[in-house]
C-alpha cells in the first residue's frame, strides 16, 4: 500500500524525513502528523511556528493550530493559545472531543492544562530582539509590520489508507492580540476525507478564508481531478476573485494530496516551497512559483538548501 506526507515550507523537511521512514514501517498518519509537526514547532529558528514564533502587537506569542482525522472528518482546533509547548498535540486531543473541539484564548490553555500539557514561555530572547527592531523600523520608516506569516501545514496517507491534515503557526507578526488566521479554521487553512484526499494553506489568512479553499481542492479531487488541477484551479480561481473584487490579492499557496499518494501545490507567489516524500519518493523540497495563472516547480538545488540554512540560523540576530 502507498503512503505519502507533503508539506508547506522547507522548514517541514526534517520532520517529514524523520516519520517517512516510520511511515514505512506503518507509523499511523494521526502520529506521523503530530510528530513531524512538533519537530518544526520545537526549532527555535523558525520564527512563524511554535517556540521562537514571532509575536503579536503586545509582544506575546499566540498559537493556532489545527489538526483532523479523514476517517472520521473530526477535528480538533486551538487559537491563541500562550505558553504551551506543542499546539498541534492539543488540537489532536481536542480532535477526540465530541463538543467543543475548537476553543480560543485561556479556554483553549485551560483546556492543555486540565489534560497535562507541558507548558513553557514561547517567547524566546531573539523574537523580542525582532520585534523591537521592527517596531522601531516601522514607527521611522512606515514600513507594514505584517510579515512573517508561513504556516505549517501537513498531510499524511498511512499504508492503511487513512488520512490526516495537521497545521500550526504563530500567524501574522504584529497582529492584533485575539486576531486568527485561517490554520485553525476547517475547510480554509485546512481540509482532509480518508475518501478523497487532503488540502491545507498558507499565507494571508484573512484572504484565505474568503475562498475555504482548502475544501474547494478537495471537492475538486472528489470530481475526478487530478491535485495538481484541483491545487491550480482553486487557487486561480480565489486569486482572481480577489482581485475583482477588492482590487488585490494577498499570498496564497497550497499542497495537497489524494487518497492514492498523488500530490499537487500552487501558489500565486513567485517563491513558495514545500516538502514531500512517499513510498516511491525520497524526502524532498520543491521550489514553486506562479506563471501566467499556473505553478510550476522544480527540485531544490544543493545551493539553495545550504543559503536557507545559513539565512535561518541567521534570521533573528
Amino acid at each position: 500500500m502507498k503512503w505519502g506526507i507533503i508539506a508547506t515550507w522547507r522548514m517541514a523537511l526534517e520532520g517529514i524525513t524523520e516519520v517517512s521512514r516510520d511511515l514505512e514501517k506503518g507509523l499511523s498518519a494521526a502520529d506521523a502528523i503530530e510528530k513531524a509537526i512538533m519537530a518544526v514547532e520545537d526549532y527555535p529558528f523558525y520564527k512563524s511556528v511554535g517556540y521562537g514564533g514571532l509575536p503579536n502587537e503586545n509582544c506575546e506569542v499566540e498559537l493556532d493550530s489545527a489538526f483532523m482525522d479523514g476517517d472520521t472528518l473530526s477535528f480538533g482546533a486551538i487559537g491563541g493559545i500562550r505558553d504551551f509547548k506543542n499546539p498541534i498535540s492539543v488540537a489532536k486531543k481536542l480532535s477526540e472531543e465530541r463538543f467543543n473541539s475548537f476553543l480560543v484564548g485561556i479556554g483553549a490553555e485551560e483546556y492543555a492544562h486540565k489534560n497535562g500539557f507541558e507548558r513553557k514561555n514561547m517567547l524566546t530572547d531573539k523574537a523580542i530582539k525582532y520585534y523591537n527592531d521592527r517596531v522601531k523600523e516601522t514607527l521611522e520608516k512606515g514600513l507594514s509590520p505584517y510579515e512573517g506569516h508561513d504556516t505549517v501545514g501537513m498531510i499524511s496517507l498511512d499504508i492503511k489508507g487513512k488520512m490526516c491534515v495537521g497545521t500550526s503557526t504563530s500567524g501574522l507578526f504584529m497582529k492584533k492580540r485575539g486576531r486568527i488566521g485561517d490554520s485553525p479554521v476547517a475547510g480554509s487553512g485546512f481540509y482532509v476525507d480518508s475518501e478523497i484526499g487532503g488540502a491545507t494553506a498558507t499565507g494571508l489568512g484573512e484572504d484565505l478564508m474568503k475562498g475555504c479553499i482548502s475544501y474547494e481542492i478537495v471537492r475538486l479531487m472528489a470530481e475526478g481531478c487530478h491535485p495538481q488541477e484541483a491545487a491550480d484551479r482553486a487557487v486561480e480561481k480565489l486569486n482572481q476573485k480577489l482581485i475583482k473584487r477588492r482590487g488585490k490579492a494577498g499570498d496564497i499557496s497550497v499542497v495537497c494530496m489524494n487518497n492514492k499518494g498523488e500530490w499537487g501545490a500552487a501558489t500565486n507567489i513567485d517563491s513558495f516551497n514545500f516538502v514531500v516524500a512517499g513510498k516511491d519518493q525520497k524526502p524532498a523540497v520543491y521550489l514553486a512559483k506562479n506563471v501566467d495563472g499556473k505553478t510550476i516547480y522544480q527540485p531544490a538545488t544543493k545551493e539553495w538548501l545550504d543559503a536557507y540554512e545559513k539565512r535561518i540560523e541567521n534570521s533573528i540576530e
